[in-house]
This record gives structure tokens, sequence and C-alpha cells, in this order.
């Protein structure tokens, strides 16, 4: 049985105008690969609802899982909710659990609950809390759509609150070889080494080091002795490197 699929919807115009480098998505495909889910795709959008709403449409229908990071603060561009809410036709209103944990917070660290932070409260009808053990504003899940933060270090909280929720396959492992040649010189014997291996992935990413073209071949699959079979292949085919 294959896994699970996924995607990571990455929403905020600070992405697309690169004042802001994004970590989510690298952080996250680590995370999914541990747990054997497979990410399959990454978009990135501006701050517009009608954008969202599409793309969330899109991918939830593509994949079992869509994460999505961004736009759940307190200030009037931050409209994920919004737009989920919508994308789901479900209504969206302050709803007393989040609230309480937000007041709850607030409370301790002296600072006023204003309508601004009152709004990080509005969650969907029907869905369910994602934990923020670092500014209580809570993620939340509609059915399997998954929306959390953007700041990174609550991002990373917030996976770390939900992936225990979710059911993965087959983690995926790797092996590579460093071969000393160009990718010209390797890529017939390669995609020969892949048909008969085709069970497994293999990807080739170059590099020029001191004037001379070479490559790292990445083996990745479920299956730890068809990895270790394709890798003796692949090592007898270029010994030491192919150097």
């Amino acid at each position: 049985m294959p896994n699970p699929s996924a995607a990571i919807l990455i929403i905020g115009d600070e992405i697309l105008s690169g004042r802001t480098r994004d970590a989510n998505m690298h952080y996250l495909a680590g995370e999914l690969t541990r747990i054997g889910i497979d990410l399959k795709e990454v978009r990135v959008v501006s701050d517009d609802r009608a954008a969202i709403v599409a793309a969330v449409n899109a991918l939830r229908g593509a994949y079992d899982h869509l994460f999505t990071s961004g736009g759940i603060g307190p200030t009037h561009d931050d409209i994920t909710a919004d737009a989920v809410a919508e994308a789901f036709g479900m209504a969206l209103g302050i709803r007393e659990d989040a609230r309480a944990l937000l007041a709850a917070h607030y409370e301790r660290s002296g600072l006023e609950f204003n309508a601004a932070r009152q709004r990080m409260a509005r969650i969907p009808e029907g869905a369910v809390l994602i934990d923020n053990p670092i500014s209580a504003a809570p993620g939340f899940s509609l059915e399997n759509v998954h929306v959390m933060a953007g700041v990174p270090n609550i991002f990373q909280a917030m996976v770390a609150s939900l992936l225990p929720r979710l059911t993965g396959g087959k983690p995926l492992l790797s092996q590579t070889l460093r071969i000393d040649q160009g990718e010209g010189v390797i890529a017939a014997p390669l995609a020969e080494l892949a048909a008969e291996f085709d069970d497994v992935s293999f990807g080739s990413y170059p590099f020029i080091q001191n004037g001379a073209y070479g490559s790292n071949i990445v083996i990745r699959g479920t299956d730890a002795a068809r990895i270790d079979a394709a890798m003796a292949r692949l090592a007898a085919l270029f010994p030491r490197g192919g150097a």
C-alpha cells in the first residue's frame, strides 16, 4: 500500500516578495519523511482570499493531507481561516475553547486581550484545534486540511502537536554515492539501472569542484534491502565513484 500523500500551501506576500525566506517547507518535508507521509507538492500564494480558496480546494482534493503555513495572526491581512472556511462552505466565528486559551495566555502575560488578538480565536465550524504551546493561538484541522502559523518556531511546535494524530506509512530511506564524472557520461547506465530497480527512485545532483564535474546519486525508497541492492549495483558500475 502506498504511503499517504501531502502538499503544503505557503501563504504570504512576504514570501513572494523575497522579504522572508521560507523555512517551514524544509522542516515539514523532513518530519513527513520520518513518519512515512510523502510530500508531493509545494505551492506559494499571496495574501489574496480568492487565490487561497482556489489553492486549498485544488490541493485538498489531490492529496491525502494539505498543510498550510501563514496567515492566522491578528492583523487584517491574516485571512487564511476565512479562506479555508469559505473553501469548505463552513461558518467562521470565535470559538469558546480557542478564546479561553488565548484569554488565559494574555492574562498570564499581562497584556490586553483586545479585538485584534481575539481574531485568532476564529475557527471554522467542525474544525479540531492544533495545540500551540508557544503563543497559545491555535491552528486547526478541518477534514484533511491542517492550518498552522507561519512563524517557524510556532509552526514546528504545531507540527509536533499534529503529527501524532496522523497515520503515516513506511519512512522514506536513502543512500548516496558520489560519482566523479559528469552527468553526460553516467546518464545512460544510470537510466538502465533505474529501469531495473523501478521500485526505488534515483536522483542525480550534479556539482563542479575544482573545475571537475561530478554528481551525487541518491537512491530513495521504503525497502532497505532493495536500496542496498540498487546501491551495490551502482557502486559496481562506478567503482571508487568513477574516478
